[in-house]
């Protein structure tokens, strides 16, 4: 199973998008993205939601609750 990091990483990978571009998507740094995908730290859920209307995704799939 995908560690959420991994998960979001896939995810923005298939977007065709770099971290910064992510990073400037939802108003963060460019290191809270590293940090996410690295898995030092996890989006709160208000992240989790926009990552998911970004990605066209369920919030529940990223999260692993759902393949």
């Amino acid at each position: 199973m995908d560690s959420l990091g991994q998960k979001i990483k896939e995810l923005r990978k298939e977007k065709n998008l770099t971290q910064p571009e992510l990073a400037r998507l939802l108003n963060v740094s460019n290191g809270v993205i590293s940090f996410w995908e690295n898995n030092i730290n996890e989006p709160k859920a208000t992240y989790v939601k926009q990552l998911a209307i970004i990605f066209n995704v369920s919030s529940d799939y990223i999260l692993g609750l759902e393949k």
